[in-house]
């Protein structure tokens, strides 16, 4: 026997799988038995052909560095995370009546602002983001829905509880890579979805096709989509190409398409200009309109928010959703919840400080060893500070940051990131810490994935999961046990 699972320590974290050394979760019971009669040899042998998958595949990401980019293979771990559908269900609700909250937010912002006039949210937040458009003042997208997909991530503290860490409501990416990891588990170890019940993940590209046709502004049986990338050197491009594919959506650049004095958009084709109804654009705002934003952007598209202001063209995300996605506004969304929807938060956010307020600035700078501070608009993991494991030259550089500037600055607690065995080394399993990234829909209906992409820290003792510094990937199972028990 390979891998001798009763010798697995869990350790002090909750464990996705375990909950005592050798007493595996009910939602994991199937699967821990089943790879109870592997060998050495079996369990190297999948891991090697996942390896071969992933290049056959072309599954990468780019990471780039001073000398480059480099693209570098899908890091993948064989070692399925595990979650129960009846607790997936519950967090499922909770991640729609989230997004449901922050498009109405969003929307309101853009108009009457009476959340800030009833000082719900500080008006000074919003005085002092920098993801606010005023460009966008006015208008008002279909269904009153800005921000069409959304990338959540989740952690489980030690009580085994979700929590949502940050709302990913720009341009989120990762989405392609849970898909894939869902093909390569099929081809590595096939048998096992006869033994275990699966919710599948592969129908989400037709959702996406669906959330986006029914932003179309013309009454057209199929309305024309495309996928706007920056183009083939962006860190996301393998998945802008991919979904482009599944949804049968045309890949384009910017350069691809043209405004004309109607304010239609228009896509240049071989057989000539082919009218398009919606852009599910993967540029950031700034450099979508050489004509608004960013003058020397060659990105965009000249007049694409004339288009889209017209109403003649539809744009997911719509600009000026990363208003949304400020830190500091995550620290208010319980309370958005509740103004717009008039209920309790069915997924409750991380503990946060806010370094604007004295007090709370005060409790940051005297625990910066304790605490894991970030800057309110970075993404991937960077511009952080992870208190426990920084030196005391880096506190002093972030409490200097934060004094200059404490709007850009929360704070949250170190939390027990729940941990799942992964293989290190050859047929060794140890448990490693991991976060997880559903993917939320709205349009005219709303959508979320059976699970999502789990990111898993390979760094003994890491709490850094993002695959740009190191982070690995699992597939996410979501397993009808019929009780519910986790």
């Amino acid at each position: 026997m390979s891998i001798e699972w009763k010798d697995y320590a869990p350790g002090e974290f909750y464990d996705e799988l375990f909950s005592a050394p050798g007493c595996a979760r009910e939602p994991a019971e199937a699967l821990i038995s089943y790879l109870e009669s592997f060998s050495d040899e079996d369990v190297n042998s999948r891991k090697i052909a996942a390896e071969s998958t992933i290049k056959e595949m072309g599954v990468s990401f780019t990471v780039y560095t001073e000398g480059g980019n480099i693209d570098r293979a899908w890091p993948f771990d064989i070692l399925p995370r595990v979650i129960s559908k009846n607790q997936w269900d519950k967090t499922a609700a909770g991640l729609k009546q989230r997004l449901r909250a922050l498009n109405l937010f969003i929307d309101d912002l853009y108009h009457d602002q009476k959340i800030l006039k009833d000082g719900v949210v500080p008006e000074f937040i919003l005085k002092q983001s920098v993801n606010y458009r005023k460009e966008c003042e006015g208008i008002s997208p279909r269904f009153g829905v800005w921000a069409h997909i959304c990338g959540t991530d989740l952690v489980r503290d030690g009580d085994g509880q979700f929590y949502v860490l940050e709302d990913n409501l720009r341009v989120p990416s990762g989405v392609s890579y849970m898909l894939e990891n869902r093909s390569i588990m099929k081809r590595v170890i096939p048998e096992v979805f006869e033994k275990v019940s699966i919710a599948p993940v592969g129908d989400y590209p037709e959702h996406l096709f669906e959330t986006l046709a029914a932003l179309s502004p013309r009454e057209v049986e199929k309305p024309v989509v495309v996928v706007l990338t920056p183009g083939i050197y962006n860190s996301a491009y393998f998945e802008h190409a991919f979904l482009a594919q599944r949804m049968g959506a045309e890949l384009v650049e910017g350069s691809d398409l043209m405004v004309t004095e109607d304010d239609c958009v228009y896509m240049k084709t071989i057989a000539g200009l082919e009218r398009v109804d919606v852009i599910y654009r993967r540029i950031d705002d700034l450099f979508l309109d050489p004509e608004v934003f960013h003058p020397d952007s060659t990105l965009g598209v000249p007049g694409l928010m004339r288009a889209w202001r017209a109403g003649n063209v539809a744009l997911a995300n719509a600009p000026g959703a990363g208003v949304a996605d400020d830190k500091v506004v995550y620290a208010f969304v319980p309370a958005i919840i509740k103004y717009y929807l008039g209920e309790e938060p069915l997924i409750p956010n991380v503990e946060t400080f806010l370094c604007y307020d004295d007090v709370q600035r005060q409790h940051v700078l005297e625990n910066l060893d304790k605490l894991v501070v970030k800057p309110a608009n970075e993404s991937g993991g960077y511009g952080m500070l992870i208190g426990p494991h920084s030196t005391k030259k880096e506190r002093e550089t972030f409490a200097d940051l934060i004094k200059a500037n404490p709007r850009n600055y929360i704070a949250q607690p170190t939390l027990a990131l729940s941990t799942s065995p992964t293989l290190v080394g050859k047929n060794k399993v140890e448990p490693r810490h991991l976060d997880l990234r559903p993917f939320v829909l709205q349009s005219r209906d709303s959508y979320v994935t059976t699970g999502g992409l789990t990111r898993v820290a390979m760094k003994k003792g890491s709490l850094v999961v993002n695959s740009s510094q190191g982070g690995g990937s699992k597939d996410t199972w979501i397993v009808d046990t019929g009780t519910g028990i986790e």
